[in-house]
C-alpha cells in the first residue's frame, strides 16, 4: 500500500491508526533481514501533539518509552545500535563540536519569524559510517501563530519504536514554542516507510484490542 495521510488530533491517535494501516493494507517486505509489514509513503498530521499523550501513556510499552527517551536526552553513544551517537548528541551536540542545533532554530524563528530555513538534521556525514538515523530532517516554522513542525523520516517501526519518536518530536516541538513564547500547532511527519516487525505483530494486534476498552 503506498501514500496513506492520517489526520488525527493527538499523537496517540497517530499512532494507533497508522498501526491499524499496516496491520491491514501492509506488504510483506524486510528491513535489515527481518520480515515487516509496511506501508509506504505515509504522512501523519496531528493538531496538537502533546508529549504527555494519554492514549501512549494507558497504552504503550514504559520500558520502550524509557529508551527513546533515553535517546533523545542523552548524549551517550548508543550500544543498540552499534554505539551510534544518540539524537541528543545529534541535535544538541552536533559532529561533536557543541552546535546546538536545537537553539539555533529558537534563534533563528526569534530573528526572523517568517523563516522557512529553519532546518536541522540528524545526519552527521563524516562521523555515520554505518547507522543511519531514522528520523533524519526536523523543519520548523510560524503558522497561524504557532510552531509548526514537520519532520522527515526514511523508516519508523510503529511496533516498538514509533510512539516514543512521536513523545520526543513533540517534546522538542514544545521546547521550541517555549523559547519563542508561542502555542504548539501542528506536527507533520513524513515516513517513507512505516513499518511493524513481524515479531511485534500479536503485540500491536493486543495495544489495538486494548485501545478499544
Amino acid at each position: 500500500m503506498r501514500d496513506i495521510t492520517i489526520t488525527t488530533d493527538s499523537i496517540g491517535e497517530a499512532w494507533l491508526e497508522v498501526a491499524r494501516q499496516i496491520l491491514a493494507h501492509g506488504e510483506s517486505s524486510e528491513y535489515d533481514a527481518m520480515p515487516i509489514l509496511e506501508v509506504e509513503q505515509a504522512t501523519l498530521s496531528v493538531a496538537h501533539p502533546d508529549p504527555q499523550d494519554a492514549l501512549i501513556a494507558r497504552l504503550a510499552d514504559p520500558e520502550r518509552l524509557q529508551w527513546m527517551h533515553a535517546n533523545f536526552t542523552d548524549h551517550s553513544l548508543v550500544a543498540a545500535l552499534g554505539d551510534a551517537r544518540s539524537y541528543a548528541s545529534r541535535l544538541f551536540d552536533y559532529g561533536a563540536e557543541g552546535r546546538d542545533q536545537v537553539q539555533w532554530v529558537i534563534d533563528r524563528l526569534r530573528a526572523d519569524p517568517s523563516s522557512r530555513s529553519a532546518t536541522i538534521t540528524t545526519f552527521e556525514p563524516l562521523l555515520d559510517t554505518s547507522y543511519i538515523p531514522c528520523v533524519s530532517m526536523l523543519d520548523f516554522w510560524i503558522r497561524a501563530g504557532a510552531v509548526e513542525q514537520v519532520v522527515y523520516a526514511h523508516s519508523i517501526d510503529f511496533g516498538a519504536k514509533g510512539y516514543g519518536n512521536l513523545v520526543e518530536l513533540a517534546d522538542l516541538q514544545h521546547r521550541v514554542a517555549a523559547g519563542l513564547g508561542m502555542p504548539v500547532g501542528r506536527l507533520v511527519f513524513i515516513v517513507k516507510s512505516a513499518h511493524v516487525y513481524d515479531s511485534e505483530l500479536s503485540y500491536m494486534n493486543s495495544v489495538l484490542d486494548s485501545a478499544k476498552l
